[in-house]
């Protein structure tokens, strides 16, 4: 299989690259190059601003491919311009969209894809589906051969994932547990969440690749793990060795009192509970299982990110807001709990 993925080196795509390369297929990364040094042996690398529309057709000229993905487009424009360059140079045109596009607020906590696609809290969710939106069209109307693809919340051995946490990424929230610091979780941490590592969301991904039953289809790739964001915070604590010492916050009140886009994040996304029904993956990939556990994901990451300190990026800006919201929180209850008493 000869397959050009446009970018190809972050969590997702870094897997499925990967394993591609592991099973000696004919694997191109259009991009800046800037990661180079971690591409498999027998990957090759065009190097191109691929926002240069004219650039990204010099590079891909007089080249066909099975398959190629856009892992990095977020905006109509983006593939409409890939629609123009590709058309008629694949097989097959893979997008990767996003499960925060279905419905919110739900009105079924279990999404297929079925699942209506409508969310008004993330910006970031609505220009998806007006990505499918595109894509569809062009199937529908021309046979342009697209698989929209909709992973949830995918981590990799660089990033510890959470719900909470700064610009800066997740680790200083991991500091703060291994500091014995309170941490806050969203919502009473008993909403459901699913985790899916890299690896096993290459294994679906590349059963889908070169696959004609795909073509014309979205699909969703999750765990079929169902976990309370509880159960999250005290898998990552296990996994430092350290007690948790959790502070629920809602939703809401965090949006209110951050600069954070926690509106999108969290009330468009992480806070509603999601248990996914993968029937359609497996029927289209018979045999496909999610492996890794959550806890041995995690404790795997965290080691992984203990051995590399340049992935330790400190946010004290976060720490300082996480402090003051919790600050805030003791002293309204204590003014109440004074209140009562007298």
């Amino acid at each position: 299989m000869k397959a050009l993925f446009i970018g190809g080196t972050g969590t997702i795509s870094t897997a499925i690259t990967r394993l591609l390369a592991s099973k000696g297929h004919e694997i191109y990364l259009l991009n800046r190059g800037s990661r180079s040094s971690e591409v498999p042996d027998g990957v090759t690398v065009l190097k191109c601003d691929v926002s240069d529309e004219q650039a990204l057709t010099d590079a891909v000229k007089d080249m066909e491919f099975d398959v190629v993905s856009d892992f990095i487009a977020f905006v109509p424009s983006q593939l409409e311009r890939d629609y123009r360059v590709f058309k008629g140079k694949t097989k097959q045109f893979m997008f990767i969209s996003s499960a925060s596009a279905y419905q919110k607020p739900l009105s079924n906590y279990q999404i297929n894809e079925g699942t209506p696609l409508a969310n008004p809290f993330w910006e970031y969710s609505r220009n998806k589906i007006a990505c499918e939106d595109f894509l569809m069209e062009k199937y529908r109307e021309e046979g342009f051969p697209v698989t929209i693809v909709r992973p949830s919340h995918t981590y990799d051995e660089r990033s510890v994932p959470l719900g909470v946490h700064g610009r800066n990424g997740s680790w200083q929230v991991v500091k703060r547990i291994i500091e014995g610091k309170p941490v806050i979780i969203h919502g009473d941490g008993t909403s459901l969440w699913t985790m899916t590592h890299n690896s096993d969301f290459a294994k679906a991904y590349v059963g889908l690749m070169d696959n004609v039953h795909a073509l014309g289809e979205a699909v969703q790739i999750t765990s079929d793990e169902v976990l309370t964001w509880n159960q999250i915070y005290e898998s990552i604590a296990r996994a430092v060795g350290k007690p948790l010492n959790a502070v629920h916050v809602s939703s809401e009140f965090l949006a209110a009192c951050s600069d954070y886009d926690f509106t999108g994040s969290l009330t468009g996304d992480k806070a509603n509970s999601v248990v996914f029904d993968n029937t359609k993956l497996k029927r289209l990939v018979p045999g496909f299982c999610a492996e890794i556990r959550f806890d041995q994901g995690v404790k795997e990451t965290i080691e992984y990110i203990m051995q590399h300190p340049v992935l330790q990026q400190k946010d004290p800006e976060f720490d300082q807001w996480c402090d003051t919201v919790i600050s805030v929180l003791e002293e309204a209850q204590k003014t109440i709990t004074l209140q009562k008493d007298t």
